[in-house]
């Protein structure tokens, strides 16, 4: 099978991202326009996922990209919980939440005016806000496992800067979302034959990233930091996307433990192996800067690994598409304690002033006042 990621091999992996994208087209009132809309909802019914080109301009995007790297020095920034904790304490990732600034409040509005047409799909105006946050990977992060996020929200990834392959943009599993009637294909084994998919292909992940480690523990790439490999590989500390031997073997590991391999499992994945190879292929994005990426949460997708000395760093967003039980509303999101103090619904961003781009992004960055 073609592989395009260095130590996955056995995973079919393409670059090629061209039938999941949208050229943006603005209308007078800078809006997408009709048809242009109607296109990117065809493929997000159709694939999970779509790829908005050039919906943000470079001025924009450097503006963006200002807060971005200011919310990352903050030594007060709220980090993420749903990120590899290990990979934030050994500076491999860096996902914070943003604060909800006058600045953010008019970039997220903007976005969400530009692409009205898709979201309203999806999204009424009171569907809250989950988050507004910045991911950093640095070199030497962990692969992510493939997962999908919690149902019912639409997700936002905008890129302020050029993503090379090996920075690990963020990969999909076209037409892995939980869509009505899902359940019927592939012969009526669809739901189950996604699930076989995700071992198989998380098998991988953990081989890779641990050979990775013990690459970098012999030398090879980047550095290990003291502690860090006993951390990343036997700690009993609560984290998803390490290639943690303690936690799988205890099955304390979501994604991947040793319960996940019963028999029954161990048949499946022999009996449709080639089911699984023929119809589910993964896709990498690199996107350039001023792409915007649109997808169901319930898509399958992963977070791969930075392996360029380059920071990659990409805007996350989230807006609810249901109803959500307030016990669960943060269910997997981080938010800033700013939006939780005051939230923001869709209808909210459709009705802030749209984005203004300073010579310096930094005199728009007013601070929340401590609380």
């Amino acid at each position: 099978m073609f592989t395009g990621q260095t130590g996955m091999n056995g995973l079919n992996i393409s670059n090629d991202t061209s039938l999941f994208e949208v050229p943006a087209v603005l209308n007078a009132g800078g809006k997408l326009t009709d048809h242009c809309a109607r296109e990117a909802v065809d493929k997000i019914d159709t694939y999970g996922f779509v790829i908005f080109t050039d919906l943000l301009s470079h001025e924009e995007a450097d503006a963006a990209l200002d807060m971005v790297r200011q919310a990352a020095d903050d030594p007060e920034r709220n980090l993420c919980t749903f990120a590899s904790e290990t990979d934030n304490r050994y500076k491999r990732r860096d996902f914070c939440s943003l604060p909800s600034t006058p600045f953010l409040n008019s970039f997220a509005g903007t976005l969400c005016q530009r692409l009205e047409g898709v979201i309203s799909e999806y999204c009424r105006p009171s569907h809250r806000l989950l988050e507004a946050v910045t991911l950093t990977s640095y070199l030497g992060s962990s692969h992510q496992y493939f997962h999908r996020d919690p149902p019912n929200v639409l997700s936002f990834f905008a890129a302020f800067e050029d993503v090379s392959e090996d920075q690990g943009g963020t990969v999909f599993v076209p037409g892995t979302h939980k869509y009505a009637g899902v359940e019927k294909r592939h012969g009526g084994l669809g739901l189950e034959l996604m699930d076989l998919f995700m071992v198989w292909s998380n098998i991988h992940v953990f081989r890779h990233n641990f050979r990775k480690l013990w690459d970098m523990r012999k030398g090879r790439g980047a550095s290990l930091a003291p502690g860090e490999f006993r951390d990343r590989v036997f700690s009993t500390k609560w984290d998803e996307y390490q290639p943690n031997i303690l936690r799988f073997l205890t099955n304390r590991n979501t994604h991947l433990s040793l319960n996940t391999f019963g028999p029954r499992t161990l048949r499946d994945l022999y009996r449709h192996r080639a089911a699984i190879r023929d119809n589910f292929h993964i896709v990498r994005t690199a996107p350039r800067k001023g792409t915007v990426i649109v997808f169901r949460s319930d898509t399958i997708h992963a977070g791969p690994d930075n392996r360029s000395p380059n920071p990659r760093r990409l805007y996350g967003m989230s807006i609810s598409r249901d109803i959500i039980d307030p016990e669960y509303l943060f269910d997997g999101y981080s938010p800033h304690p700013s939006l939780i103090a005051q939230p923001l619904t869709f209808g909210d961003l459709l009705n802030f002033p749209p984005l203004t781009v300073l010579p310096k992004a930094a005199e728009q960055l007013e601070q929340i006042p401590a609380e």
